[in-house]
């Protein structure tokens, strides 16, 4: 009775939360019921009114209890997203409702698939609640931090399993449209209900949907149709001016187009976007000037641990210009005193992480210089998290650590508490991790107590992060590094 009890609460869910006409009914009970393979159905008296996410995980939790799927993250995550898939509007009835709402305004139109991604699990929401977030204060504001829970970690049999699994050529990859509406497989998420909403650029299929593992509100994945690697040049830089023309209360953004300081995949071409104020939207200003080749342009210098530059202008054109002025003046930037070397050996070093938005009428272009030389003594990168930082973050620094929100790996979440009984002397020093000893010896020195130890690690923690984004940065915050980052400022400022 169980079963039937979940299945008829989340049927009765779908049907109240208006995504799904009462007149469906028997259809959606008869396809959940093959779902998870039962082959008949008694309703029950007395049901309770969960949420649909609510009535959903009852159904998964049922269907393990039977046996019907394997007690495992990947078989609970495919069977969640069938159940959605029942739910959710086809993939043209979604655009077309998506095109239809546009009319009203673009605003109108996301909040409406945004609701839906959140009502539907195409974000998912109860998995998100898992990570751990909080706000360090540094000398160049606020940062974010986030240790990031929400992927569940493989068990050991998930792990041999995915071992022995088959390698596919479909979908292409992770990204890409090839995997809206696919079920899944063993080290492959189930999208069935994945939806993309299409729209052009630049003359070219592009579409857009919400991560479904968000860090930030609305956070939103611009890709292409097209199987076509990260590119930043002209072209990315015109098609995220455009995306902010047709969403204006959205920024948008993109990892720069190189290994090390580019992000997990670079073998599709696609960007990041969504509505949130970033701690670098905050940042101070050091220096301000007016565009050589547009006075409607204006160029400013941010206090930031990374290089960044924003222009500021309300013609699209004209803030384009001078984007694309800087980006290939970088690229073709040396400075050895400072380490920077614009190529090696023909490989390019070179690169921008950029981030549009809009301010009113005005077009606000940022662009993070990057640089990812590597040497023997930094093998991983000179302008890269180095060694002292790399017991809290060693991945890649993307896009959206560089706007100053980190994602740090699962593991933090137990070794930073190994840390913090070390620190109030509730165990001895051998069970911290051994790649945290040293610092946590340099902490027990602060002398933390119980009452303060928990805001005392986390400020902590956000000085390690402020110095892995410092790492990054290509001018350094030293005289020298920011008398050149002026000097390169000033060659496109009157």
């Amino acid at each position: 009775m169980k079963m039937n009890k979940a299945i008829q609460e989340f049927v009765n869910s779908a049907i109240e939360s208006g995504y799904v006409s009462k007149e469906d009914r028997s259809y959606l009970l008869n396809r959940v019921l093959y779902l998870v393979g039962e082959e008949s159905f008694e309703a029950c008296k007395e049901i309770d009114q969960p949420s649909l996410l609510e009535a959903m995980a009852n159904v998964v939790e049922a269907s393990v209890e039977a046996g019907r799927i394997a007690d495992d993250a990947e078989e609970r995550d495919w069977l969640e997203q069938e159940l959605m898939n029942l739910v959710i509007p086809k993939p043209s009835e979604l655009n077309r409702l998506f095109w239809n709402k546009y009319e009203e305004g673009p605003k109108v139109a996301t909040d409406a698939f945004y609701k839906m991604a959140l009502d539907l699990n195409l974000i998912k929401v109860n998995d998100i609640a898992k990570n751990i977030s909080f706000n360090g204060e540094t000398e160049y504001g606020d940062l974010e931090i986030t240790i990031n829970l929400s992927k569940p970690e493989k068990t050991k049999e998930e792990i041999i399993k995915a071992a022995q699994s088959k390698d596919f050529n479909y979908p292409a990859n992770r990204l890409c449209f090839e995997n809206v509406g696919y079920h899944g497989r063993i080290n492959w998420p189930g999208r069935a209900n994945h939806r993309i909403v299409g729209m052009e650029l630049g003359g070219e299929s592009w579409g857009y949907h919400y991560s479904p593992y968000a860090y930030y509100s609305e956070h939103a994945i611009f890709l292409s149709e097209n199987l076509e690697p990260m590119k930043v040049d002209e072209g990315a830089f015109s098609r995220l001016l455009e995306i902010v023309t047709q969403f204006p209360h959205y920024f948008v953004g993109s990892n720069a187009g190189l290994p090390i300081v580019g992000g997990s995949i670079l073998s599709h071409n696609h960007y990041q976007g969504g509505r949130y104020v970033f701690p670098m939207n905050l940042a101070k200003v050091l220096e301000t000037g007016i565009s050589k080749k547009f006075d409607t342009v204006k160029i400013e210098r941010l206090y930031w641990p990374l290089s960044a530059l924003r222009l500021r202008g309300n013609n699209r054109e004209e803030v384009f210009e001078v984007a694309v002025d800087i980006l290939k003046a970088w690229e073709d930037y040396e400075n050895k005193d400072l380490e920077i070397l614009r190529e090696s050996n023909g490989e390019p070093h070179n690169a921008i992480t950029p981030i549009v938005r809009r301010q009113g009428d005005a077009y606000e272009f940022d662009l993070v210089l990057r640089n990812n030389r590597t040497t023997e003594e930094f093998p991983d990168g000179i302008f890269h998290p180095h060694a002292d930082v790399q017991h809290i973050k060693k991945e890649n620094i993307g896009l959206i650590e560089v706007m100053g929100l980190a994602i740090l790996p699962p593991r933090l979440e137990r070794e930073l508490r190994e840390v913090r009984d070390y620190l109030v002397g509730e165990a001895p020093l051998e069970a911290v991790a051994t790649i945290h000893q040293e610092w946590a010896k340099e902490l027990k020195a602060q002398e933390p107590t119980k009452e303060t130890v928990d805001a005392f690690l986390q400020k902590a923690v956000s000085a390690k992060f402020c110095r892995v984004l410092e790492y990054a940065g290509v001018f350094k915050q030293t005289k020298e590094g920011q008398e050149a980052f002026s000097a390169f400022m000033h060659e496109f400022t009157k």
